[in-house]
């Protein structure tokens, strides 16, 4: 039996090996910590439990399919609920919308609180459909990097389209546009977080990213976002997977430009195929060295960070929701901050994530778990103390102006994440949470293809390479792998 070895417990890194388990292969995954789930794990804080990474949960037939892949009935192991509401947003002037997943309902809110009538709406995501449907078959669903790829109709069909994607647009002028209200414009521009980028610089494209959201929903699973990984790693034991949990690889052995293998501290392993579900930065870096990095493509722009608040609060807030956005008044400025100056906004926008609204045991009775993410640069040595402090203190300030309440006097837990911290964490380089940023109309080109041209049996998946960031890409990044895979 052929043997691989992954780099990594992440959602990537477990998904590939079901699938590479399935076509036959006996798989042993490496991970760092003593848990798995990178990103993608939890934690409590007294009665308080907290997803640690993304809060977004979506399309959520890529999470099913690797239990259908496996002759087994996902919903005996993994169970999940549709949101009604997809998220509250909330700005400085008292304009609050609430986005509702019934697109009948959201229409109407948002022509009642905005004035915007429903057609053009219905226009402008009749034309994201469109370039989902097209893109998908490109970007989304094969790589890239090989040929073969593009010698399908498919294939063919979103190339001819190509003038239709608004690549030479960013997607604040795309929404600007058709649009025109402020209010819709940055709701619909704050997709542009959703890998990291600014919605100044990231290509039109992108409107596709809220077609997803609202055509599909949003989830939440019943035991919290951990569950996702959880239930994944437990079906990856039933499976025959070997998780080497708290081995940390410091090396891949390359002989005769084949990967044959890895390193810990005290043994090594050998493998006839290598998949690395790490950054790619560090995985060419700290694993492969002494082998030519693909110095352009590590050199691109990171993806945005965040600081990250995780607060046990002592009170039931009504009017929100399990997504929640606090608008800045500037957001220009905001993303000018991140990633020109390098530093938060001094106006900046504040997400407050509480799954105990769905999953009631995260917090005690008469208390919310809010996981609040203020997006900030990547970690170019900035002095991160001060800046959470700071940040703190204004997130504090805009929640209690908005909400008019003393969050202070409410706070019973915390913890706080730094991309320092999560660069320590999950090996993301910088602590960007996105790999690369999108902030260039051929980033989709300039990701890191899911196999090394250098070194024959090296692999890659995860949110760092092809696709991109978020837990369907990075879903979508392990079948692409485990497909090049013979």
């Amino acid at each position: 039996m052929k043997t691989v070895v992954v780099i990594g417990a992440g959602i990537g890194g477990i998904a590939a090996a079901l699938r590479l388990s399935k076509k036959g292969y006996q798989v042993t995954i490496f991970e760092a910590n003593d848990y798995p789930g990178g990103k993608l794990s939890a934690f409590s804080l007294g009665e308080y439990r907290f997803d640690a990474g993304p809060s977004l949960f979506t399309m959520p037939q890529y999470v099913t399919e690797l239990f259908e892949l496996h002759d087994e009935k996902a919903s005996d192991f993994f169970t999940y609920q549709k949101k009604k509401i997809a998220c509250r947003y909330f700005w400085e002037d008292q304009t609050q919308i609430t986005a509702y997943t019934d697109p009948k309902l959201f229409l109407e809110e948002v022509q009642k609180k905005l004035g915007v009538k429903a057609d053009v709406l219905e226009e402008y995501l009749k034309r994201a459909k469109k370039k989902f449907d097209l893109t998908a078959p490109l970007f989304l669903e094969q790589s890239l990097h090989q040929l073969k790829g593009f010698l399908n109709v498919k294939t063919l069909k979103a190339l001819v389209n190509l003038s239709s994607y608004e690549i030479n647009q960013n997607l604040h002028s795309v929404n600007s546009a058709q649009l025109k209200e402020p209010h819709l414009v940055q709701m619909y521009d704050r997709y542009a977080t959703y890998n990291g980028s600014s919605p100044y610089q990231t290509p039109g494209i992108m409107t596709l990213v809220q077609h997803l959201e609202q055509e599909y929903g949003t989830f939440v699973p019943d035991g919290g976002m951990e569950q996702i990984t959880q239930s994944l790693f437990e079906l990856a034991k039933r499976k025959g997977v070997t998780f080497r949990l708290g081995k940390k690889v410091n090396q891949i052995l390359v002989k005769r430009g084949k990967a044959i293998g890895v390193k810990t501290n005290d043994q090594s392993f050998m493998a006839d195929i290598v998949l690395s579900n790490m950054d790619v930065f560090p995985t060419y870096k700290n694993l492969l060295k002494g082998t030519k990095a693909p110095e352009r493509i590590l050199s691109q722009e990171r993806s945005s960070s965040a600081v990250i608040f995780y607060w046990g609060i002592n009170r039931i807030f009504d009017q929100l929701d399990l997504h929640n956005i606090f608008f800045s008044q500037d957001y220009k400025s905001e993303f000018e901050a991140i990633f020109n100056k390098k530093k938060p906004s001094d106006d900046f926008t504040v997400y407050v994530n509480i799954t105990s609204k769905d999953v009631p045991t995260d917090a005690p009775e008469g208390g919310e778990n809010w996981f609040v993410m203020i997006n900030t640069p990547a970690d170019h040595g900035q002095d991160w103390d001060q800046i959470k402090n700071k940040l703190r203190e204004k997130t504090i300030a805009k929640l209690n102006r908005i909400l008019k309440v003393d969050l202070n006097a409410l706070i019973q837990e915390e913890e706080v994440l730094t991309p320092p911290l999560i660069e320590q964490k999950t090996s993301s380089y910088l602590g960007a949470l996105y790999g690369s940023s999108s902030n260039d109309k051929m980033a989709a080109f300039l990701r890191h293809p899911n196999f090394s041209s250098k070194i024959k049996n090296l692999y890659f998946c995860g949110g760092s390479v092809h696709p991109g960031g978020g837990i369907p890409l990075c879903l979508l990044s392990a079948k692409i792998a485990a497909d090049l895979i013979p």
